[in-house]
């Protein structure tokens, strides 16, 4: 799933608001050495970005992305950091160069989930650790999951199908078939509160990530009607939603 044309605000409006509690969570998950180097993988607006370079220092970071807007907005974010454009499964920098690699938030939209764990194992020196995180759509356990069952109940349309890392074992399988050993699994779960519904709504009408096409195609009236089901299953505010991500740990041979 491509990025390039979804605004680095309108990311952050939709996601960064997730991804940034669930960065500090997956980073206690990840358990690094006390010294080296750090890769961000499909960095995105910098969520991750900056949860690292707290952690390893500001030069010790680097990362990486497919959307060249998304690398924009981050390295102007961070100028002291390594940002690079590049995919997951074609990673822009040397073998054996980081002592942690991470990607947060990033294997379901992979185009080859295999290809991108592969490369995470690749530029991680042996004994580093390679960690990744992916929401729980499994069991409907992603921010949206309200959206997407109001979507569903009113015009009958499917989630989204499932993606890799979105189930129980699918990130402990990557790891371990890219060479990783002692590879763990863990849930991570976050909670975020919205003041209003309407603050909660827009961000799902903006037709991005894993909601994008959604509302596609469907007329005013049925729109209409997909908000109300959803103002009945969320609430009229504070809205608190608590979303919960598969997450896996390995080190690198």
């Amino acid at each position: 799933m491509s990025f390039d044309d979804v605004a680095a605000q309108a990311y952050d409006g939709f996601m960064g608001r997730y991804s940034r509690p669930l960065a500090e969570v997956f980073v206690e998950f990840a358990r690094f050495p006390e010294t080296g180097r750090a890769l961000d993988v499909g960095c995105g607006t910098g969520a991750l970005t900056e949860v690292l370079a707290r952690r390893f220092g500001q030069t010790e970071v680097a990362a990486a992305d497919p959307s060249p807007g998304f690398v924009a907005a981050t390295a102007a974010r961070f100028p002291w950091a390594d940002v690079r454009h590049g995919s997951a499964e074609e990673l822009p920098f040397d073998d054996d160069l980081f002592d942690a690699t991470l990607a947060e938030l990033v294997f379901h939209f992979m185009t080859d989930a295999a290809a991108g764990a592969r490369e995470m194992v690749r530029v991680t020196r042996p004994g580093g650790v390679v960690a990744a995180c992916v929401w729980d759509l499994e069991n409907a356990r992603g921010p949206y999951s309200p959206f997407l069952r109001a979507v569903e109940e009113v015009t009958g349309r499917q989630p989204p199908p499932p993606r890799p890392g979105t189930s129980r074992g699918d990130l402990v399988g990557l790891l371990t078939e890219a060479g990783c050993r002692d590879v763990v699994e863990g849930e991570l779960t976050v909670e975020v509160e919205h003041p209003d519904f309407d603050e909660w709504w827009h961000p799902h009408t903006l037709g991005i990530g894993s909601t994008s096409g959604q509302l596609a195609g469907l007329d005013e009236a049925t729109v209409a009607s997909v908000r109300e089901r959803a103002h009945e299953l969320v609430g009229d505010g504070p809205i608190r939603i608590s979303a919960t991500a598969w997450a896996a740990r390995g080190i690198a041979p």
